[in-house]
């Protein structure tokens, strides 16, 4: 009897029973009741991480089924393009087996709901702009100057206080037009937490968070409506992941870091804030990239957390989304860069693994 790709448990139990009467009724059962409990990974959140969670979701199931016909549910990997605040609240589902998260859950949280989290892609918030002749990495913006423009105290493009950071461009006398997500998300944490690190006054008010209470502007239902929204609107300006920024042709402004440099929304930048933290002090991976000192740093990074459920769920399930995220590290690094990401460096691949050796589950 031939059994398919994966099952090679089932062809060692049918060649200790091959002979017996009851043979081919005991394997088909046991095929059966293993496909009867297979279910897919269950994941939602981060639109930031979603093309790279789908590239890497395709690769997992393909190197499971290792060039054979039969793909098990249990290697496919249904991730729903929610936001980060719907991800993690969709955690609380029975069904649910992670969330991404661009804003990081604080680890008290963590314990009271039994879960655990650690990051899985690295990349940078860009600010986006559409100006006529303004091209990619033209536009020079600090801190101040963004926070005073969400805050609608800068409204035009022609404001004296970007001319002085701008002295060779030809900026036009047109009305800024802010733009931001409506959702509650990941991107919209990063950006605000930024805001807050930079302006007392926007601390104060509004803080950072997944939903934010503007004070201005025009918001739109996650990040394709948002760049859709930039592209249409003459004057905009909103913030959304590097990579789908840069591959829908906006135009990103350079951020000054804390050394005083203007940066891109590039990899090297992430990496320079990233490798400013000792993730080894951490607990349950819980940092911030944003703001960190370092003169290549790129001031609005970010970390995507995969934030898993331990609690109620089997270990089964629990080790398979491990699983996902090992072969991920492994082998998708490329996948991640070729994307606009920035991979894990192995030295945080390696506490992660150890992070995941000293949890254990409980539950069925």
């Amino acid at each position: 009897m031939m059994f398919p790709a994966g099952f090679a448990p089932l062809r060692r139990k049918w060649a200790k029973i091959t002979g017996s009467s009851g043979a081919l009724t005991l394997a088909v059962a046991l095929m059966i009741g293993v496909a009867a409990q297979a279910e897919p990974i269950r994941g939602a959140g981060s639109t930031l991480a979603a093309p790279i969670i789908g590239k890497w979701a395709t690769a997992y199931e393909n190197a499971r089924a290792d060039g054979g016909d039969y793909v098990s549910p249990d290697w496919k990997v249904d991730y729903e393009i929610v936001g980060s605040l719907a991800g993690v609240l969709r955690l609380d589902q029975p069904d649910m087996d992670f969330a991404a998260t661009d804003a990081p859950i604080n680890p008290a949280e963590l314990g009271k709901a039994g879960r655990q989290q650690f990051p899985i892609v690295m990349g940078a918030i860009a600010v986006v702009v559409n100006l006529d002749g303004i091209g990619p990495g033209s536009l020079r913006l600090t801190g101040p100057l963004l926070a005073d423009i969400y805050l609608g105290k800068i409204q035009s493009w022609s404001d004296p206080a970007i001319k002085a950071v701008n002295p060779d461009l030809t900026l036009p006398d047109l009305r800024i037009r802010v733009l931001h997500r409506k959702d509650g998300s990941g991107s919209t944490f990063v950006f605000t937490e930024y805001l807050s690190a930079v302006s007392g006054e926007w601390k104060a008010k509004y803080g950072a968070n997944t939903l934010i209470s503007w004070p201005l502007g025009t918001d739109a239902e996650g990040t394709q409506n948002l760049i859709r929204a930039v592209h249409d609107t003459e004057g905009a300006i909103a913030y959304a992941e590097s990579g789908q920024a840069q591959r829908a042709s906006l135009a990103y402004a350079l951020i000054e870091n804390k050394s005083g440099r203007f940066v891109k929304p590039e990899p090297e930048g992430v990496q320079a804030a990233a490798t400013s933290i000792d993730w080894a002090q951490t607990t349950d991976f819980f940092a911030s990239l944003t703001d960190r000192d370092g003169d290549a740093a790129y001031p609005i990074s970010t970390a995507v957390f995969a934030v898993v459920q331990v609690s109620g769920r089997s270990e089964h399930r629990y080790r398979r989304v491990h699983d996902l995220f090992r072969l991920a590290f492994a082998q998708g690094a490329g996948d991640a860069a070729a994307l606009g990401y920035v991979p894990l460096p192995k030295a945080l691949i390696d506490q992660i693994e150890q992070y995941w050796a000293r949890q254990e589950p409980v539950g069925n």
